[in-house]
This record gives C-alpha cells, structure tokens and sequence, in this order.
C-alpha cells in the first residue's frame, strides 16, 4: 500500500511519545538523576533519550579521550613528583607535533635532568589520539576526560604549558580506575623482579665471599 512506510515511521515515534509517559511516571524523579541519565544512553530505553545538555550529561566511558594531561604523585611535606623525565617520545609519536618540551639542565655541570622545565600543547592541534599515553614509558601522561574548553582567545588559553597540565594521581584513577590499576600492577610487578634479581645477585656475592 502506498504510504505505508511513512504510516510505519509515524507509528514508531508516536510509539517513542506515549513510552516517555510511562517511563515518567515508573522512574519518578530518578528519570533526572544519573541512574535515569544511564538508563536514557541504554539500548534498553523506551520513551525519551534526549539529554539536556548541558544540565545534564552522559556518563563518560573510560576509555574516552581528551586533551592528555601530565601526572603527578604526591611526596612527603606536600612535595610533587612529576613523572614526566622530557624523554620527548611523546613529543615524537605525535602525528600532529602539538607537543614540545623544555628540557631542564644543571646549572653547575649543564647535564639533563629527568623533569621538564616546561611542557607545552597546543590543544587546537591535538587530534586526541592517545598515542602520547600509549607510548610513554613512565604513565606520566594520561588522556583526560575534560571536553568542555570553550574560549573565546585561543592564543591566550588554548596553548597549555606544564601548570595547566599537571594533575595529580588521585585525579587519574577517579577517571580511569581500571586503566590506573593495570599500570600499578604492571609497575609493582616490574619492581619485585628487579629487586628479585638484586636479592640473587646479592646472595651470590655473599656465597662467594
């Protein structure tokens, strides 16, 4: 029958208009809380799925990707640890070259030392890739998931150095727990073997005297 297909597509919206009622009334007020923001982002959603953004959000996945930041741990007396060395890998993977480092030197011998003096990306290049966090071999920079950056001088705001990148470790595994758990155990793996080893070559130099 001609104008069957649109009856149908009609049919379905409508479908979609009347389910919105019905799930109002069973979630109630939890239709606006992050369980109802869930469940609207879910294929098992019957009525309306449109968020109101931005008073309401979807759930970002762990695995999305945004502008990378720099990690840092914190140390005693307030201290931090930046892991970041300035080995510059991240700066050469980078298919758009957003990167660049300051290396930092000794002023007394003039030899590198393992930290930035300044680390700077322009987010307005960056391609949000994550070949920056996959190939560094210290985990010190992490995709972020803060994707609201709207400014309005890119020159002024959108190039950012190493004081605006820096957060620390506990802000990582809040975004990121399952990713920052196979790192720690990667890392504490790799420091018992080497201290296994240390121990045996130890023991052998003992045996030996």
């Amino acid at each position: 029958m001609y104008g069957k297909g649109i009856i149908k597509g009609l049919g379905v919206t409508l479908k979609h208009f009347l389910d919105t009622y019905i799930d109002d009334i069973r979630m109630g007020k939890k239709r606006y809380s992050d369980e109802g923001i869930e469940y609207r982002s879910s294929k098992d959603v019957r009525g309306l799925f449109t968020v109101q953004y931005p008073e309401e959000k979807l759930p970002t996945p762990e695995e999305f990707r945004f502008i990378p930041f720099l990690v840092y741990d914190e140390v005693e007396d307030g201290e931090r640890e930046i892991r970041c060395t300035s080995c510059g890998i991240c700066a050469k993977v980078c298919p758009p070259q957003c990167i660049w480092i300051e290396r930092s030197e000794d002023p007394k011998t003039g030899r590198p030392i393992p930290e930035p003096a300044n680390f700077y990306i322009d987010v307005d290049i960056c391609m949000n890739c994550g070949l920056c966090a996959e190939f560094c071999p210290f985990d010190a920079i992490i995709m972020d998931h803060d994707y609201e950056l709207a400014v309005y001088n890119r020159f002024e705001n959108n190039i950012y150095d190493k004081e605006k990148l820096l957060k620390p470790a506990e802000y990582y595994l809040d975004i990121r727990p399952l990713n920052y758990q196979i790192q720690a155990d990667a890392r504490a793996e790799k420091e018992a073997k080497k201290a296994a080893a240390k121990a045996k070559k130890e023991a052998a130099a003992a045996a030996k005297g």
